[in-house]
């Protein structure tokens, strides 16, 4: 018995001579205890958590090397591999994790909306519940701030500049012709559905190097990568009808999407100011085919097909029965998209797109007609080499092929056109120094054919979280985009507009809550003139130039104002709201100013205030959307100078009532301008004076002052639960 005693004696001294201790002091970088870390040999049940002092002890009988692990949340996680004799006493500081969701974001200039944004400013949602937005991804943007209300024409004006300076991209591919064409001061809409996107990116400037070719902004929409079931939905509406449906095999999806507008029925009942030989109609579809390879890799193809046609009599003092106006419009465009990892956390993203796109048109009893084939290419590769640095470098191919023929009434013919050849490469880094300061830093260069011209554009910013919820940030760039296509047809011997942005961006969030106020100013060089002074038959803001007009690269401008948002999500229950504001100050000399001036499509002051909220006695959400806009320039031949007048300020407001009538069908109503405010956007003047030497004039208003759209949407899908209810 005595042996059998001395004998565990001794196995469990030697047990004990076995056994290492680990022990040490966990703080961050600032020296204070880190309380509750996890602490861990990697691949064993060795470990503990530090106390309150954050010191950490705990026995193990592993021996020789070994990985120790030490995390907390919020933090980068610690790994540390040594002999476990030598793992005593440490000291370890944790830094803090850039990647957390309160982290510090690269955000001047930009807004976001998608799931996998940490700041989200609109969701995809709000771009088709928004009042005002008659469910177009472009309408429901122009309620942020930097964008200025042009309701007669409908595109994205961005802080000063005009609607060709800001640049629409399809998963990260160039759209060439993004908006529907319309007769003059009848608002367009952008070709695409907002209901085959789950994220955008909108950037008022200082964007990121990847992109080029806009002087004012970038909008990035993202299709939906994998539909999350089967379904068809189904709609029925004043002006027309729509049917779309995803199915889903295997490692496949394919979702559609057509419609049919037709503008007849509605003027018909209620008549507008102007006449229609053919009502507007446009008929158009959408495919988007996703297939997921084993390796998580993913190919995604976009196609859009649409066709317009309209023939109107527009009211015109110069014209005693009308400008005639006729359109005809076929656009083809398709995008393919692939992207896979591999290695060692390199990401490769690469995409082809192809525009075709023919318009004829009829302006009194001149013909033109033009065709523009397009074609971008891009590869794009990304190495992410710890959480707190990554590259990212690529090259784009831009072709434009642009042929117009001009036929005026005596019978002669005029050909002209262009073609162009780009070729981009751009290099950016993000580098996040901790939690609180993170800055990207990019370089683009650019070459086109047409102007044997090489550019080069650096690009810069700074972020700095200031405290919990807020940050500070910095962002400056330089941006070229080569002259437009109606210049370009006419003369090749022109050089890239450029212009530089400088952008302060201060922000601060909460749970279901944001502000933001954002400074900026922006330096045009370079900019288009032309010495025509052929009017357009219509107002003398709208001149266009002609083969006979002068060119050059004189021109120059600036833009500075003060951008400010606010939203507010359910602190008032069921309610959902946002409020902006743009202060814009800007001056231009180009086209065919005679000297610098504001050009009339910029407002100095701009307010939208939007609202949503949801009764669940009535099964319903309505919603409202106000817009204001401060007067517009134009030109009064009756009084001395170049825009010399401003038209009175712009008012709407919007409502609109979506009713579940069950939980897969919706009744949906919407009325513009419910109030019925008539709004100008300048004025036509008579080409020759009246007998007391003045020009008589007519103001240049929307051709219906309300319009009203009614609905019912029918989804069909494997849940049963599924509604447009998030579409609407």
């Amino acid at each position: 018995m005595k042996r059998i005693l001395f004998l565990l004696l001794i196995i469990t001294q030697f047990s004990f001579l076995a056994q290492t201790t680990i022990s040490g002091k966990v703080t961050d970088t600032k020296k204070n205890p880190i309380v509750g870390a996890n602490v861990y040999l990697d691949g064993t049940y060795d470990g503990g958590s530090t106390d309150e002092k954050g010191e950490f002890s705990f026995i193990t009988e592993e021996k020789g090397p070994q990985t120790l692990v030490i995390s907390f949340v919020s933090f980068e996680t610690f790994v540390k591999m040594d002999d476990v004799s030598k793992l005593k006493n440490l000291t370890v500081k944790l830094r803090d994790d850039v990647n957390s969701l309160d982290a510090v974001t690269i955000n001047a200039g930009t807004f976001k909306a998608g799931e996998k944004a940490k700041v989200t400013v609109l969701k995809p949602l709000d771009i088709v519940t928004t009042a005002s937005a008659v469910g177009d991804v472009l309408g429901a943007l122009q309620t942020l701030p930097g964008t200025s209300a042009a309701a007669e024409d409908g595109r994205l004006f961005v802080r000063g500049g005009d609607a060709e300076e800001t640049q629409i991209f399809i998963d990260g591919i160039r759209v060439f012709t993004p908006y529907s064409p319309t007769p003059n001061n009848t608002p367009t809409r952008g070709r695409y559905s907002p209901f085959l996107f789950e994220g955008i990116t909108f950037s008022t400037g200082g964007y990121s190097a990847e992109f080029g070719q806009a002087l004012s902004g970038v909008l990035d929409l993202t299709t939906i990568d994998k539909p999350d079931q089967e379904k068809t939905e189904i709609s029925l509406m004043t002006l027309g009808g729509g049917l779309g449906n995803t199915q889903i095999w295997g490692n496949n999806s394919l979702s559609l999407n057509a419609s049919y507008i037709n503008l007849g029925p509605y003027t018909e009942i209620f008549p507008n100011r102007d006449k229609w030989v053919s009502p507007f109609q446009t008929a158009s579809g959408e495919a988007v085919y996703r297939h997921t390879f084993k390796d998580d890799s993913m190919l995604k193809v976009y196609g859009a097909f649409s066709y317009t046609d309209v023939d109107v009599l527009q009211d015109n003092i110069n014209f005693s029965d009308g400008l005639r106006f006729g359109l005809n419009n076929r656009n083809l465009y398709i995008n393919s998209s692939y992207k896979n990892k591999f290695g060692n956390n390199w990401r490769i993203e690469t995409g082809l797109s192809f525009t075709n796109d023919n318009t004829k048109a009829k302006i009194i009893d001149d013909n033109i007609n033009n065709q523009e084939n397009s074609t971008h290419f891009k590869v794009k590769l990304r190495k992410q080499f710890s959480s707190r640095f990554r590259i990212s470098f690529g090259s784009e191919y831009f072709i434009t092929k642009f042929d117009e023929t001009y036929n005026p009434l005596n019978n002669q013919s005029f050909n002209y056109g262009f073609d162009n050849n780009l070729f981009a490469s751009f290099a950016e880094t993000d580098i996040f120094f901790s939690k609180n300061l993170a800055t990207k830093i990019g370089v683009r260069a650019e070459h086109s054919s047409f102007s044997d011209e090489f550019t080069i554009s650096p690009r810069a910013s700074l972020s700095y979280k200031t405290g919990k919820n807020s940050q500070f940030s910095l962002a400056y760039g330089q941006f070229y985009q080569n002259p437009n296509n109606r210049y370009l047809k006419f003369n090749q011997d022109l050089k890239s507009e450029n212009a530089s942005h400088l952008i302060a961006n201060f922000q601060h969030t909460k749970p279901n809550q944001i502000f933001r106020i954002e400074a900026y100013y922006k330096d045009y060089n370079s900019l288009v003139k032309f010495d025509n002074n052929n009017i357009n038959g219509t107002n003398p803001n709208d001149v266009q130039p002609t083969f006979n007009s002068n060119f050059n690269n004189n021109g120059f401008g600036f833009a500075k104002g003060v951008d400010v948002f606010w939203r507010q999500n359910q602190k008032i229950k069921n309610t959902d709201y946002w409020v902006s504001y743009s202060y814009l100050d800007t001056e231009r000399d180009f086209r065919n100013y005679p000297t610098a001036a504001t050009p009339n499509f910029a407002s100095s002051h701009n307010v939208s205030i939007v609202g949503k909220h949801w009764i669940e006695s009535l099964k319903s959400q309505v919603g409202f959307a106000y817009n204001f806009a401060s007067g517009r320039t134009y030109t009064n031949p009756n009084e001395a100078g170049f825009l010399n007048s401003k038209t009175k300020n712009f008012n709407s407001v919007s409502i609109n009532w979506a009713y579940l009538i069950d939980q897969q069908k919706i009744l949906y109503f919407s009325l513009n301008n419910a109030l019925g405010t008539r709004n100008v956007f300048g004025y036509n003047y008579k080409n020759t004076p009246n007998a007391n030497g003045n020009f008589d004039r007519q103001a240049i208003v929307p051709n219906a002052d309300t319009f009203f759209f009614v609905g019912f949407f029918w989804t069909i899908s494997d849940d049963k639960k599924s509604n447009n209810l998030n579409n609407l």
